[in-house]
């Protein structure tokens, strides 16, 4: 049963990925030549920047966990102390990205152009 809720989970957020792909197709159609030089360098912007924050953000949330890690393997007693801070200190990471992806969907929905 689980294992069915899980594909048609997934079912469903492929065929939303479609709807919204079709639907980007048909508003870039409309565009003009600046309008399409802007998107292409506001997605590719959009793309280098989502990297580089995934990259370091998985980079980082793996040191403090290893870091966390080691700690509490050097002194078990102060596991509880040790874990609060690490949860976070990745919660705060991973908000860091989340930000770049707000400012990078900014750029993307944002139209210079006021067509």
């Amino acid at each position: 049963m689980r294992r069915k809720l899980t594909w048609l989970g997934l079912t469903v957020v492929m065929l939303l990925l479609a709807m919204s792909s079709v639907a980007l197709a048909a508003e870039v159609a409309k565009k003009t030549d600046a309008e399409l030089r802007y998107f292409g360098i506001a997605a590719a912007s959009t793309a280098f920047g989502l990297a580089i924050a995934a990259v370091g953000g998985a980079f980082s949330q793996s040191r403090g966990i290893r870091s966390a890690l080691e700690g509490i393997a050097r002194n078990p007693g102060a596991s509880g102390t040790i874990t609060t801070a690490m949860i976070i200190g990745l919660a705060l990471i991973e908000s860091l990205v989340i930000y770049v992806l707000v400012v990078c969907l900014i750029l993307l929905i944002v139209n210079p152009f006021g067509v």
